[in-house]
């Protein structure tokens, strides 16, 4: 899609992935921009992976101020831009394009995300399994090093990308098929859950929860997933990915605007669309 199919001035920021049919960022950032009292418009642009690099070129053409980044884009985007923060370096990943004295940069705010998703928790994390392999676990891999959890480890089920994930950030890589296991806490940046074909899924056993202490489902849209219904009904802690995802586009919004807005009447706008649409 030529970004130029939107409408044409206004279409400063948007959002990159494949597919998009689930993401809430239009919704925050077009009521963040109207709080601030700033012109623009924020819209998905449904990016297949060949097509990335014409993409690109077009952010750069027309200078596009703000760029989401999600699934699959969060690593193959670097190679596009001209130089990464240093929390998107340790991370490995993007998941905001933003511009800086003219040059194209990509910053990662997921780990500010789930470091405030999991505050007041932290502490108490003696051992963490990271589902998934991709940009979202590499950030999750970045905060649970950041929060200062002893045991973390990755399990994917293409064992070689969980090894390579493992190997960067000096972790260990359990087989999928071994997976279940008493844990303190497991996250789930799989796509596993979201809303569309996957939404009846779980990267987890319903009879597996014993011994497990807290589940985070990086999945928002539903906020009430298949594996955060069966965690609930085995009685285990929860935590949405709503409230990543919050943090880490009021953090978005930040950078490309220099405006902080109000936590939680986000979090009230967000909830009410959820509660309206049934997400």
């Amino acid at each position: 899609m030529r970004l130029d199919q939107e409408k044409k001035p206004q279409g400063q920021y948007g959002i990159i992935g494949w597919p998009l049919g689930h993401s809430k960022s239009p919704l925050l950032h077009n009521w963040g921009l109207k709080e601030a009292g700033l012109t623009g418009l924020y819209v998905p642009w449904p990016t297949e992976p060949a097509k990335l690099p014409a993409f690109m070129a077009e952010v750069r053409a027309r200078h596009i101020r703000g760029v989401s980044v999600t699934i699959p884009h969060k690593q193959a985007v670097m190679r596009h831009l001209d130089g990464l923060t240093d929390r998107a370096k340790a991370v490995g990943a993007v998941n905001t394009l933003f511009w800086r004295d003219g040059a194209l940069l990509g910053d990662n705010t997921d780990v500010l995300g789930i470091v405030k998703a999991l505050e007041g928790r932290g502490s108490g994390l003696k051992s963490a399994l990271v589902l998934g392999a991709g940009g979202a676990a590499r950030a999750a891999c970045a905060a649970l090093r950041e929060l200062g959890v002893a045991d973390v480890a990755v399990a994917n089920r293409t064992a070689a990308k969980a090894e390579k994930l493992a190997a960067d950030f000096g972790l260990r890589a359990v087989p999928w098929d071994e997976r279940v296991r008493a844990w303190s806490l497991i996250l789930n940046t799989t796509p596993l859950g979201m809303q569309g074909e996957h939404q009846d899924e779980s990267p987890w056993p319903a009879d597996g929860f014993a011994g497990v202490g807290l589940v985070f489902d990086f999945v928002y849209n539903p906020v009430r997933t298949r594996l955060l219904a069966e965690a609930q009904e085995a009685g285990v802690g929860c935590v949405s990915g709503l409230t990543m995802f919050l943090h880490q586009g009021l953090a978005q919004f930040e950078l490309w605007t220099g405006k902080k807005l109000d936590a939680r009447r986000a979090a009230q706008v967000l909830m009410a669309d959820m509660a309206l649409t049934g997400g």
